[in-house]
């Protein structure tokens, strides 16, 4: 019988092959070398430890993908399992196709039943959570199956790799409640200084600098030839003496991308400080001094980026834009826009397709110039050029230095 009440247990959890991840073959330290981060691993692994012993509220693991945190949450509810207690396990994602598919008349199960199994889950181990490229149905489930939860107060084990501060303010104040949840925030590596960040970034680049530019090319037209001609002529004016604001507009792989790198590498190069990072790990940098075992303030992070003296944001726009992304650059934008900072901006966008608030502060004639670089992916990898060089004319032309 008890054998028997085991198998029933390990079929309802929803484990499978995670069967195998329990505390026993979880390394106490972690998977890294450095102290910092196994010091961190290891209050997290006692949380877990003690969550299982006694499940109450919420655990919140957060941590970048390959931390560490599935295997915690599995490591869980086996525990549970181990003591005849029943859990549930089930990714995010697995669960909305589960719910999707039970509308299906050939389903095995009817979507309210699956959706009032899980809901109700003594235990409930939710793997994977994340709000971004979800359609309003799937965000609605979701919200609904945490709002329950969270009101009934059922024991929930959570991992995600978005940070708390992200999630829409109604579900991060369910996440972020000091009676429910305990968040355990997983590091995944060591926080790099700014300088760091941009050194590495720099070093991919290196090799790109005004000689080995080519807009000569045989196969340009004499219009493209001239463009690149252009775009180059003003990198290296700008290199010489960086000041106001120099925006590179063109198709992926059209030399933007190396005309802001050789401009950095020769301010480099003359002892002047520079700071050169693409825009998603700029994001990324940012969103990871919320972390409470960060080395980096944010606070300080953010003004020395603000202030640098010379700034280079490489492919804007690109970024999966969240209201605190877009927020967090325009404040950036703003202030170097009012302080008159010298700085260089990538983007495969045209102006129409980026926020109103900061294109009217790029194409501002008394500060910036906006080159439109029109010229071909010297890759052939785009099909479609994203930007029209007629719709960026025809809007602005009147209103800033576009050339």
């Amino acid at each position: 019988m008890k054998r028997e009440k085991l198998a029933q247990l390990q079929r309802y959890s929803n484990l499978g092959v995670l069967s195998r991840l329990t505390f026993d073959n979880l390394l106490l330290a972690g998977r890294y070398d450095e102290t910092a981060l196994q010091q961190n691993f290891t209050r997290a692994y006692e949380a877990a430890k003690s969550f299982a012993s006694e499940p109450e509220g919420w655990l919140i693991l957060v941590g970048p993908s390959g931390c560490g945190k599935t295997h915690l949450a599995c490591a869980i509810a086996n525990y549970r399992l181990s003591l005849e207690q029943p859990a549930f396990y089930i990714g995010a994602a697995d669960l909305l196709d589960h719910l999707r598919n039970a509308f299906s008349p050939s389903s095995d199960i009817a979507h309210d039943e699956l959706f009032e199994r899980v809901k109700n889950a003594p235990l409930l181990i939710l793997d994977d959570l994340t709000m971004t490229a979800t359609t309003p149905w799937a965000k609605g489930k979701l919200e609904q199956l945490l709002n329950y939860r969270f009101n009934s107060c059922l024991p929930t084990v959570i991992t995600t790799d978005v940070p708390i501060e992200e999630f829409d303010e109604r579900l991060r104040g369910h996440l972020a409640d000091p009676e429910l949840c305990n968040i355990c925030v997983i590091q995944g590596k060591s926080a790099l200084t700014l300088e760091q960040l941009s050194s590495i970034e720099l070093e991919a680049l290196r090799k790109k600098n005004f000689n080995n530019f080519d807009y000569k090319s045989l196969n340009l037209s004499p219009e493209e030839r001239q463009s690149l001609e252009q775009a180059h002529r003003n990198a290296v004016n700008f290199a010489k003496s960086p000041e106001g604001w120099l925006i590179f507009m063109g198709v992926n792989g059209c030399g933007k991308t190396h005309l802001a790198a050789a401009i950095a590498n020769h301010l480099r190069r003359e002892g002047k400080s520079v700071l050169f990072i693409v825009v998603t790990d700029l994001l990324d940098y940012l969103r990871s001094t919320f972390n409470p075992e960060s080395r980096a303030s944010y606070d300080k992070s953010f003004e020395e980026i603000k202030k640098a003296p010379v700034l280079i944001l490489d492919d804007f726009g690109e970024q999966a834009a969240t209201p605190w992304a877009q927020e967090k650059l325009y404040q950036l934008i703003n202030y170097r826009y009012n302080a008159r900072l010298a700085t260089v901006i990538t983007t495969c966008f045209s102006l129409d397709e980026i926020e109103r608030r900061i294109s009217s502060r790029m194409v501002d004639p008394s500060l910036s110039l906006v080159l439109n670089i029109n010229a071909p992916d010297y890759r052939g990898d785009i099909k479609a050029p994203r930007v029209s060089e007629s719709k960026p004319q025809q809007r602005y032309q009147r209103r800033g230095r576009l050339s």
